[in-house]
C-alpha cells in the first residue's frame, strides 16, 4: 500500500494520549454507528434490508446505496412504508445486552452522545451504571431538559419507539434539513466545540456528510480535531485478491479524505482491539485519580505533626501534578489531606475543588438506615462508588481505638484495600508508616507478581523505598510520587 496513504493512519498510542486529555478537560463526545450495535447482536443496515432487497429482486451484498433500497421498497408499495416500520419493530424491539464497548463508554465521563441507531443499547448501558439519560429523537425534545440528567443522547435518525418517523428512506434523508433542522444545528455546534470519537461508523451517511461539509467550509484550517476507530479491511471468504486490494485501497483513500474534516483514523486489526483501546483509555483515566485511605489515632514513630505535614504535602503535590483525589476522610488523615489539597487548588486556580477533590466520609455512616443488612448494602455501594473512580490507591497508617481503649489496626482500611483490589486499582500501602499499612505492604511485597504483574525494576525499587523505615515521613514523599507517576503511565 502506498506509504503516502498509510501515513494518514493515526497511531493508537497517540490517539489514546490525545483523547485521554480531552476526557480530562471534559471536552469529549461519542458518535456511535451501526457497527456498535452489530457487535452486540443487532443487524446492521445490510442485514435489516436483506429481505427487502430480495423482495425487490436485488442482492443486498451488491448494493452500495442502501438508503435507496429502502426507498425502492416504499415506491414499490405505492408510497406506503408500513412494512419498513414493522421491520424496525421486529428487528430492534428485543434488547440484547450492551457490548463491552458500550459498557466502557458508559463508565467514562462523557456527557454527550450522538447516534444514528434506533436501538436502546446506549441508554441501557448508561442506566446500568446509574446515569440519568436525557435522550432526544424529535425536535420538540431539544427544547426540554430532564432534571438532574448526567448525559444527553441525541438520536438523529429516530428511536424504535416511533418507527413511523424514523429516518430510513431516501425521501427522509432528502428532507432531513427541513424536518430535522434543529438536530443539524445542535450537531454542528458540538462538532465545532467538542472532540468526537466515532465508533462503528462508516461515514456513508449523507446527513453527517452535509454537516461536516458545512463546518469545513466555515472553519477551513481551524476545524476541531476528531477521531475514528475502525477495523482494517481484511480479505473476506471467497473474495479475490484483486477485489480485496481494491477495497483496502478504497479504505485508505476514505481515511485520507476524512482528514479534510480533521477526523483522524485509527485502524485496528480486530474488533477486540477496539475494546482494548477503550480499556486503555478507561484505565489510564482512572489512574488520574488517587484514592487515599488511612486513619490515625496513634501516629506511631512518625509523630502527629510530621505525619500531618506529610499528608498535606502529598495532597498538595498530587493536585499540583493535576491528579484528582478521592478520600473517605479517615480520622487523623482527612483534615491535613483536605487542607493540603484545597490550599494548592486555590493557589493554582487551574481547576475547581469539585473537579479535583471528592470527599465522602465513611464514618459515622448515617444511622437513619436502621435495617442492619440494608444499611450495610447501602454503605458498601457508597464506599464502592467512591473507590471505583480511582485507578491508584494509597494506604497510610491505619489504626483505631477499640472498645477497651487500646490502639488496634483499622479493619476499615483493610476492607478498603480489599475492595480497591477487586475494582482493579494499583495498590500502594506506605509500609513505612506502620500499623495496617505495614501489614498490607508486606502482603504486596510477598506476592508482587499478582499485585504488579508488569512491574519494572524501577517500580520494585520505589515500592521498597516506601516500605523501609524512615526517620521522617517526608522522606517517603519523593519515591511515592514517582511511583504514582509510573503507574499512571501504564
Amino acid at each position: 500500500m502506498p506509504v503516502s496513504q498509510e501515513a494518514n493512519v493515526l497511531q493508537a498510542s497517540v490517539f489514546v494520549d490525545r483523547f485521554l486529555n480531552e476526557l480530562r478537560e471534559n471536552n469529549a463526545a461519542v458518535f456511535v454507528g451501526a457497527g456498535m450495535s452489530r457487535v452486540a447482536g443487532f443487524v446492521d443496515w445490510a442485514g435489516l434490508l436483506a429481505n427487502v432487497a430480495s423482495d425487490l429482486g436485488l442482492d443486498v451484498t451488491r448494493e452500495q446505496d442502501l438508503v435507496s433500497v429502502g426507498q425502492y421498497y416504499v415506491n414499490d408499495n405505492a408510497g406506503n412504508r408500513h412494512g419498513l416500520n414493522q421491520l424496525l419493530i421486529d428487528e430492534f424491539s428485543d434488547l440484547p445486552e450492551p457490548s463491552e464497548n458500550h459498557k466502557i463508554l458508559a463508565r467514562l465521563p462523557i456527557r454527550t452522545y450522538w447516534t444514528t441507531n434506533y436501538d436502546r443499547l446506549i441508554e441501557k448501558a448508561l442506566e446500568a451504571v446509574g446515569k440519568r439519560v436525557d435522550f432526544k429523537y424529535i425536535n420538540e425534545q431539544l427544547a426540554t431538559t430532564r432534571y438532574g440528567h448526567d448525559v444527553i443522547l441525541y438520536k438523529m435518525h429516530g428511536d424504535i419507539e416511533r418507527p413511523d418517523i424514523a429516518v430510513l428512506t431516501k425521501d427522509d434523508y432528502e428532507k432531513y434539513h427541513l424536518t430535522h433542522g434543529p438536530f443539524i444545528n445542535a450537531l454542528s455546534g458540538h462538532l465545532v466545540d467538542t472532540t468526537f470519537l466515532f465508533l462503528g461508523f462508516s461515514f456513508s451517511d449523507p446527513n453527517l456528510d452535509y454537516i461536516l461539509s458545512r463546518i469545513r467550509v466555515s472553519y477551513r484550517e481551524h476545524q476541531r480535531r476528531h477521531y475514528c476507530v475502525t477495523k482494517r479491511r481484511t480479505r473476506q471468504p471467497g473474495e479475490t485478491e484483486a477485489d480485496f486490494e481494491y477495497q483496502a485501497r478504497r479504505q485508505l483513500l476514505t481515511i485520507a479524505d476524512l482528514r479534510r474534516f480533521n477526523i483522524n483514523t485509527v485502524l485496528v486489526n480486530d474488533y477486540a482491539d477496539i475494546t482494548n483501546l477503550l480499556q486503555q483509555i478507561e484505565n489510564r483515566f482512572r489512574r488520574c485519580t488517587v484514592f487515599i485511605s488511612g486513619s490515625a489515632n496513634d501516629y506511631g514513630s512518625w509523630g502527629k505533626e510530621a505525619t500531618e505535614n506529610f499528608v498535606a504535602r502529598l495532597a498538595s503535590e498530587l493536585i499540583n501534578k493535576n491528579y484528582r483525589i478521592t478520600t473517605g476522610f479517615g480520622l487523623g488523615i482527612g483534615g491535613p489531606l483536605i487542607a493540603g489539597a484545597v490550599q494548592q487548588i486555590y493557589s493554582s486556580r487551574r481547576r475547581s475543588i469539585e473537579d479535583q477533590l471528592v470527599i465522602r466520609p465513611f464514618w459515622p455512616f448515617p444511622l437513619e438506615v436502621t435495617n442492619t443488612s440494608e444499611r450495610q448494602r447501602t454503605f458498601n455501594r457508597y464506599r464502592e462508588e467512591l473507590i471505583s473512580q480511582a485507578g491508584i490507591g494509597v494506604f497510610i497508617l491505619g489504626n483505631r481505638v477499640d472498645a477497651s481503649g487500646a490502639t488496634v489496626n483499622a479493619d476499615g482500611v483493610r476492607a478498603e484495600f480489599r475492595l480497591a483490589r477487586e475494582l482493579g486499582l494499583y495498590l500502594i500501602p506506605i509500609g513505612a508508616s506502620g500499623f495496617i499499612a505495614k501489614e498490607l505492604w508486606n502482603e504486596v511485597e510477598a506476592d508482587l507478581a499478582t499485585y504488579y504483574p508488569a512491574a519494572t525494576d524501577h517500580v520494585r525499587d520505589l515500592l521498597q523505598q516506601i516500605g523501609a523505615p524512615v526517620a521522617q515521613p517526608i522522606d517517603v514523599l519523593d519515591p511515592l510520587l514517582l511511583l504514582i507517576d509510573e503507574l499512571g503511565k501504564e
